[in-house]
């Protein structure tokens, strides 16, 4: 089986490097040789770790005939999307890594591959085989929630706070010196690069349409030590988490930072490493953990696909031939998301500040579980206080910090983390 490799960066060298080096055992798993034979390049003077030849006349590559598999690696959305469609209508399979060109094309490129390979292992948590278990191996349950730790970056970040103190300035300035980290960070630790999976999973337990703009994203560049404080205090852990949770016929989709408490498997998923717990109804929960990106993984997710296609282990591209529960599934607006709120309030250090802040909390639906008062420093100003609430409606949570970041005793911008059980 020949393969072409669009994009020969880290993972496109680990793919042909894997193939050629493990050629007898990926060989006797799929009963042929699969053989990279070709890569893909933008320039070809660069160097490279790789024994293969190489070209940069793409539209060429693609017209071969001998190719029998195009792996796509090159990144992007619209420009890749539009290459691996001219190829699933020459009805040649395709394998891809690329979590962002499926979050917004997954279902146009669903309906081009047919009854075409269409392998993406690798787009969601690179070594961890979680597209295969919600396809295959838990394909007799309803999937009742998806929780997951699928960004190393951010979870490398938030251990380091919560095990040692760093700053999320000092510790986010050694992730990008250690390459755990790109020069711009924002797609990690914005929460972007976790949506777009958690997007490619849930259309696969749940057959819902959405885009990255249609869920609730949030990143992990505001919080504080006087967070990780609180954390450890309570017996929690901050991490930033993927929640795909059916209600009825709602889906509801959310990635943001969260408090967990420090006993539940997911809590214990640290450094760049990643972990998925997913829940189904016969099962009940199971964990995947495992590496979540880097070369090694991403090839090996890769090859994986590859022997799929080999053996001829085809079904449909997200894993269903009609509607997977009866019905149309919808996702629900983040406004109505309901959980347990921590909040951050920095006041005046005043009598009567706290039962206004109560009062404004009670006329809005919310009530307090728990407060805490952090000790002041000498050299300190103002108050730090801590609040959980009771479950609360998202919705409502958001018109009471509207109202307190209008208060004068208010010194500095409310924040909030989501507590998830």
């Amino acid at each position: 089986m020949n393969v072409a490799i669009l994009g020969v960066g880290t993972v496109g060298c680990e793919v042909a490097n894997t193939l050629i080096k493990n050629k007898q055992v990926i060989s006797a798993r799929a009963g042929v040789e699969i053989t990279p034979v070709i890569g893909v390049v933008k320039n070809l003077d660069k160097n490279r770790n790789v024994n293969i030849p190489l070209s940069d006349d793409l539209n060429a590559v693609i017209a071969r005939d001998d190719i029998d598999v195009f792996v796509e690696l090159m990144g992007g959305i619209d420009e890749p999307y539009n290459i691996i469609s001219k190829i699933l209508k020459n009805k040649k399979p395709v394998v891809t890594a690329n979590k962002a060109m499926l979050a917004y094309h997954r279902y146009k490129l669903q309906n081009l591959a047919g009854d075409t390979h269409f392998g993406y292992e690798a787009s969601v948590a690179g070594g961890i085989p979680i597209i295969k278990v919600l396809r295959e191996g838990l394909s007799a349950n309803h999937i009742q929630k998806i929780v997951g730790i699928m960004n190393g970056t951010s979870n490398y970040i938030l251990t380091n706070m919560m095990q040692k103190g760093f700053h999320f300035d000092e510790i986010l300035k050694k992730a990008q010196e250690l390459g755990y980290a790109e020069a711009d960070p924002t797609f990690d630790i914005g929460g972007f690069d976790a949506a777009h999976k958690l997007l490619i999973l849930a259309s696969i337990a749940y057959g819902v349409h959405g885009d990255p703009e249609d869920i609730l994203i949030e990143g992990i560049e505001n919080i504080t030590l006087d967070d990780i404080y609180f954390a450890n205090e309570f017996e929690f852990v901050i991490k930033l988490i993927c929640v795909a949770k059916r209600n009825g016929n709602n889906v509801e989709l959310r990635v943001h930072p969260a408090l967990i408490d420090k006993n539940n498997m997911i809590a214990k998923v640290d450094g760049v490493m990643n972990g998925v717990s997913v829940f189904g109804d016969v099962v009940g929960e199971t964990m995947y953990y495992g590496p979540g990106a880097g070369g090694k993984a991403t090839a090996s997710a890769v090859i994986s696909d590859l022997i799929d296609i080999a053996t001829n282990s085809s079904r449909p591209m997200l894993g269903y031939k009609k509607s997977l529960e009866g019905v149309n599934l919808k996702l629900i607006d983040s406004n109505d998301i309901r959980t347990k709120y921590y909040f951050r309030l920095k006041v005046e250090d005043n009598i009567g500040v706290l039962a206004k802040i109560t009062n404004i909390m009670s006329q809005n639906n919310l009530s307090i579980d728990t407060f805490l008062q952090k000790p002041k420093k000498e050299d300190e100003d103002v108050a730090t206080l801590f609040f959980i609430t009771h479950t609360s409606l998202e919705r409502d949570v958001k018109k009471v910090f509207s109202i307190l970041e209008k208060e004068s005793y208010i010194k500095a911008k409310p924040f909030m983390i989501r507590i998830e059980s």
